[in-house]
């Protein structure tokens, strides 16, 4: 088996501009609409709608790797660092603030170049303790020939299969320095199709000991704020790498065991980024109706755990909400819940769900004028 970075052309990738130009022309037309839409909302709307977008990037791009982190978590740190006020703030633990602090110095410094030192930065702060889960390994510098080859593997012990194998630790030092010049040099190249070519030349040399499929997601978030010209995200293209997470894998396994003709590759990220476009309909119609929700009941007199959890539910809550997931998130008794669930009742804000299961949950009602600020965004699109 030959990879790509074993070809005697490595790294002159090549593709067919030709098959490209109709999905670039779509995406980027996708991009302009979306930041077009996004400045007609106001400051403190887009800042909402970009915590949303940020939170859900960092989400779900752990999430591809296999680790979960608390998503109330991530959106307190990323507040806190950004100044947005969303009310009381959930303490982060180090891995969480960790990678908020890469994602955030990838898109808010944009501008900024793309350094070996950067690199060491982020690669420390996704791994505060020095190890990957329960195992030692060497942070915030290139992988070493002692760590062995590194390897991609799926299967049980015995009977492993390999999808690839990076270059050896030797040639690290003169692979990233090649990688950086060109992804700092000012050429006349579309800028999104720099962000999906500096994914996959990252991602299969893969540098670092682990975190390399973050860190290639986040190098191309940041040159995909370069292409925006702005700090704010809208969207997120790991959230929809995660929906596609098989076809992200696919396409990588046979775009490294291919050649440098990388237009499959290519084809696919633009495809993906579209449809990342398409997913930040929802962001903007949560944050819209998320306002309209709190102009009508902003003045009531609820008390701290019910802003709370409305907030979670307006935001996306997760699964059904029920009185012992309102016990545990709000950190109160069963009875408490029970009593800030019917005031809510009471009030027309909550509305019990029909009959099913053996838990009673709950849902939000959503008032007409609610309704018509979410519609009247997404007929935009």
């Amino acid at each position: 088996m030959v990879y790509i970075h074993e070809r005697a052309e490595w790294p002159e990738f090549e593709w067919n501009s030709e098959k490209l130009a109709e999905a670039l022309v779509q995406v980027r037309h996708q991009q302009g609409r979306l930041l077009g839409r996004m400045e007609s909302l106001g400051f403190q709307l887009k800042a909402e709608a970009s915590l949303q977008s940020l939170t859900e990037e960092i989400v779900k791009s752990s999430e591809i790797e296999g680790e979960i982190l608390d998503r109330d978590q991530v959106r307190s740190s990323i507040a806190q660092r950004l100044g947005i006020e969303i009310g009381a703030l959930t303490p982060a633990e180090r891995n969480v603030e960790g990678v908020v602090e890469l994602m955030l110095d990838a898109t808010q410094k944009y501008d900024q170049a793309l350094t070996t030192d950067r690199l060491f930065g982020w690669h420390a702060a996704l791994f505060p303790t020095g190890r990957s889960g329960m195992q030692k390994i060497t942070v915030g510098g290139w992988r070493t020939e002692e760590a062995g080859p590194m390897q991609v593997i799926s299967g049980a012990f015995g009977r492993e299969k390999v999808h690839f194998e990076a270059p050896a630790a030797k040639r690290l030092s003169t692979e990233m320095k090649a990688f950086l010049d060109w992804f700092n040099a000012d050429r006349e190249q579309d800028p999104v199709i720099k962000a999906a070519l500096a994914h996959l030349w990252f991602v299969t040399i893969h540098p670092f000991e682990d975190g390399n499929g973050r860190i290639a997601r986040a190098i191309a978030d940041l040159a995909l704020a370069r292409s925006e010209h702005s700090p704010q995200r809208f969207y997120s293209m790991s959230a929809q790498i995660r929906k596609e997470r098989k076809a992200y894998y696919d396409i990588l396994e046979r775009t490294q065991r291919g050649t440098l003709d990388i237009t499959h590759w290519l084809d696919w990220f633009l495809g993906c980024l579209g449809r990342a476009f398409d997913g930040a309909d929802a962001i903007i119609g949560n944050v819209l109706q998320k306002a309209a929700f709190w102009e009508k009941h902003g003045a009531s007199d609820l008390n701290d755990r019910q802003r709370l959890m409305l907030n979670r539910l307006l935001e996306g809550f997760e699964g059904k909400l029920t009185s012992s997931k309102w016990e545990k998130i709000a950190k109160t008794s069963q009875p408490t819940a029970t009593r800030d669930i019917n005031d809510l009742i009471k009030r027309g804000i909550l509305q019990k769900d029909a009959a099913g299961g053996r838990s009673t949950s709950y849902s939000l009602v959503v008032s007409g004028r609610e309704l018509e600020a979410d519609n009247s965004q997404r007929g935009e699109s």
